[in-house]
């Protein structure tokens, strides 16, 4: 797939501060302006139909009572703090939806541009995850551990930027790294830093491009868990 500038403040900025191409750390790849606008757009109004059903975007209760700021929905397996379900087990016990082939595809796109063709076509993502940031939300540090194997994570950003903090695979602590990711911005990360602590500190209002058609941020991370 061919990167893209999103229009806007964003195609003047990275006109004048281009955002090479960078692999953060071995494995971690961040590919910005990877989505043009049209294909951001209509991965915006499939978020919207995702959002009202069959389960709907909720906040996250977590073991120890606390409610994460970031609303989520789920795709494929649905996501409880620390495993995966076909039911909504934290949301009214519905089904939850099947895994889109639209994102099958372009989570094998996401790989063979990250690590190349081979890559690419062996990627069998089966679970989403799309998380929606207000100008408040943020997300802890933290390890995406609940797939059974080692596959890639694709993670896919629209709207506001956001400032994420991808850390090493001991602890929450330094080393770390701040990388901004607009609208657009794909980030893979796997092999040597797939359990890698990764978080987001702060989104950025005012950020999203013109056109994308709402306010705040969206995020659709794609995983293979390995669960038949």
């Amino acid at each position: 797939m061919e990167a893209a500038h999103n229009g806007g403040v964003s195609e003047l900025t990275d006109a004048l501060i281009p955002r090479p191409r960078r692999e953060l750390a071995p494995g971690a790849v961040h590919v910005p302006g990877w989505l043009g606008l049209e294909r951001q757009q209509e991965l915006v109004t499939l978020c919207r139909g995702w959002a009202s059903g069959p389960v709907p975007m909720r906040a996250v209760t977590m073991p120890n009572g606390g409610v994460m700021s970031v609303r989520s929905v789920s795709l494929g397996w649905h996501w409880l703090p620390y495993r995966y379900s076909r039911t909504a087990d934290d949301a009214g016990g519905g089904a939850v939806a099947p895994f889109p082939a639209t994102l099958r595809l372009l989570g094998r796109d996401a790989v063979a541009t990250a690590y190349g063709a081979e890559a690419g076509s062996s990627y069998e993502p089966d679970a989403a995850l799309v998380n929606y940031y207000d100008d408040a939300a943020k997300m802890g540090m933290h390890q995406d551990r609940e797939e059974r194997i080692n596959a890639p994570v694709v993670s896919l950003s629209l709207g506001s930027a956001c400032i994420f903090r991808f850390g090493n695979t001991e602890s929450r602590n330094r080393p770390w790294q701040d990388v901004e990711l607009a609208s657009g911005d794909l980030f893979v990360f796997g092999g040597p830093s797939r359990f890698a602590y990764h978080g987001v500190l702060r989104t950025l209002p005012g950020t999203a491009p013109e056109g994308i058609g709402f306010d705040g941020r969206l995020n659709i991370t794609l995983r293979q868990t390995g669960l038949a």
